[in-house]
């Protein structure tokens, strides 16, 4: 249950729907539930705002598929990350109205439809080979109710491709870059924006790059204002800051 879960509650609550005692039952099951092998976390939609998201990598598809029931019993989106196609079938089993974004490796159960602000996140990538961090930043960026626009390939070897979409990254709140080889883009971006800049290594390029520390690095070490930088390959991480952001 996330916040406005609980809004819902309160309001049943006041019109007499709900009584207390079935309310403070309701709230009382929330804070976690113990599975062998998880502690579900059900109250961090109400300390965060969105519920909890499930990191696939290194889980079983029984193990993805039973949290994601569980988060489903309480009326959850959900957001799985960093996970495969046989996790899929196996939450297909439960909710066939999931969908599995094969780029992205994430997987989205929207049971309810959150509305954006009217501003909107920049995802911008330098090349074709960082898509597939870009498709986990914009699944995340989605599932957490932002408008997104994505800009693809316009990295510093053909800088000319980038201008020629500057209003779109101009008027966004936050832009999101991702570049992987030296991860020049970030600084560029970051001389041409007013806007806060969140910069993703990938762990795209040859040997010197090494898995993306080169690009983490130089991005780390930006000399443009307002540039922050989460971790390698790391667009879940990108998108969910962006999202605090674009709804302040």
């Amino acid at each position: 249950m996330c916040g406005q879960g609980i809004e819902k509650l309160l309001e049943a609550v006041k019109k007499g729907d709900v009584s207390i005692k079935d309310a403070l039952k309701k709230i009382k099951a929330e804070p976690f539930e113990e599975l062998d092998f998880a502690k579900i976390d059900h109250h961090r939609g109400i300390r965060l705002g969105y519920p909890e998201v499930i990191y696939g990598e290194s889980k079983t598809p029984e193990q993805i598929a039973q949290i994601t029931q569980k988060l489903l019993d309480r009326d959850n989106n959900i957001l799985i990350t960093r996970t495969n196609e046989k996790a899929y079938e196996a939450v297909l089993g439960i909710a066939p109205e999931a969908k599995y974004n094969v780029m992205g490796r994430t997987i989205t159960i929207e049971r309810e439809i959150m509305t954006p602000p009217e501003s909107y996140i920049a995802i911008i990538a330098a090349g074709t080979s960082d898509l597939y961090v870009v498709e986990e930043a914009y699944e995340t960026a989605r599932i957490l109710g932002n408008h997104v626009k994505k800009i693809v390939d316009v990295g510093v070897a053909g800088i000319h491709r980038l201008f020629a979409h500057l209003d779109d990254i101009q008027n966004a709140k936050v832009v999101i870059v991702i570049a992987g080889m030296e991860g020049a883009l970030a600084s560029v971006i970051g001389g041409l924006v007013d806007k806060p800049v969140i910069a993703v290594p990938t762990s795209v390029g040859y040997g010197a790059s090494f898995g993306g520390v080169a690009a983490l690095l130089s991005m780390l070490n930006s000399c443009a204002s307002g540039v922050s930088v989460v971790n390698i390959d790391n667009g879940f991480g990108a998108a969910y800051n962006a999202s605090i952001i674009n709804h302040l």
